[in-house]
């Protein structure tokens, strides 16, 4: 069994995730395929080494042990992987891929050039909508996306990253806390239908009785950094604010500067994950693991 890692893997993640679901996820196989792997090694070993219980799984005392002997595996596995990745000093360029908010306003240069440091290469990052950066993944044009979609795909694996949160922001003061009469009163800057964001928006608007149809929509634009833009430079009338509903990322800079303006809507709370995906032929490539583990880590 020792020649076969992948089962002893898969005994590792089930065991760290605490969920045969979870583990399936992590590493991209279906869960039949995490339970006949864990059936092979309490076969080969002839005991349990996992119990299934109400709130999650529980390891058994042989369970415990081997866990200690995996874990040691693994480490020294990593260890010969970086080990050979600087005998054969491989010279290439890392190619990332972030939707717009993500790149634009989360993943700082400095992050990219540690991250350059971190695998000896250079780090290449393309930004696009999420549903371009799978594409691109499946035709191997790029490594490892970074996505405010869950663009789900069979050939790929989704790690959950970041908890973003969407915020209404105003070109002028409004209140902290917005009563949903109020949205009427605000002159809008809306996303296009096709916009994730706008899903996300109109799943929260529709549980709260609000008609956006309704809303004085002055434009309707593309993308988080034509949002931005508008926002800043659409005229300042205090009993008309111009609005827009956004990334708390994307306007932390103003917000601390003063130019902009963020407020909530009472008792809702629009938040969405963003997500590391890869493909799942890159499952054990080193180059991808040390990226992927780096922005796992809260490096960015």
């Amino acid at each position: 069994m020792l020649k076969d890692f992948v089962k002893l893997e898969t005994f590792l993640t089930v065991a760290r995730e605490r969920s045969f679901s979870k583990a399936s996820a992590k590493l991209g196989i279906s869960q039949p395929a995490v339970t006949q792997q864990i059936k092979f090694i309490e076969n080969y070993l002839a005991c349990k080494v996992i119990e299934r219980k109400k709130n999650g799984i529980k390891l058994t005392p042989e369970g415990e042990e081997l866990y200690k002997i995996a874990s040691r595996l693994e480490k020294e596995i990593h260890g010969s992987e970086r080990d050979i990745l600087k005998i054969i000093n491989k010279e290439m360029t890392f190619r990332l891929g972030a939707s717009y908010t993500i790149g634009t306003y989360v993943i700082p240069g400095e992050c990219l050039n540690a991250m350059s440091e971190a695998i000896s290469n250079d780090v290449n990052l393309s930004i696009d909508v999420s549903d371009v950066i799978v594409t691109k993944l499946k035709e191997r044009k790029l490594d490892v996306g970074l996505i405010e979609s869950p663009v789900m795909d069979n050939d790929l694996i989704y790690r959950e990253w970041l908890e973003d949160e969407l915020v209404v922001a105003s070109n002028v003061p409004i209140p902290k806390i917005l009563k949903t009469e109020e949205l009427y009163d605000y002159r809008w800057i809306c996303r296009e239908e096709a916009s994730h964001t706008r899903k996300v928006v109109s799943e929260v608007f529709e549980e709260l009785g609000v008609s956006c149809s309704s809303f004085n929509v002055i434009s309707e634009v593309s993308n988080t950094t034509t949002v931005l833009q508008t926002l800043k430079k659409s005229k300042k009338v205090e009993d008309k604010p111009v609005v827009s509903i956004i990334s708390k990322h994307a306007i932390a800079d103003e917000v601390a500067a003063g130019e902009l303006f963020e407020s909530r809507l009472r008792g809702y709370m629009m938040t969405r994950k963003f997500y590391i995906v890869y493909s799942k032929e890159n499952k054990h490539n080193a180059y991808v693991d040390n990226v992927v583990d780096y922005i796992l880590a809260g490096q960015c």
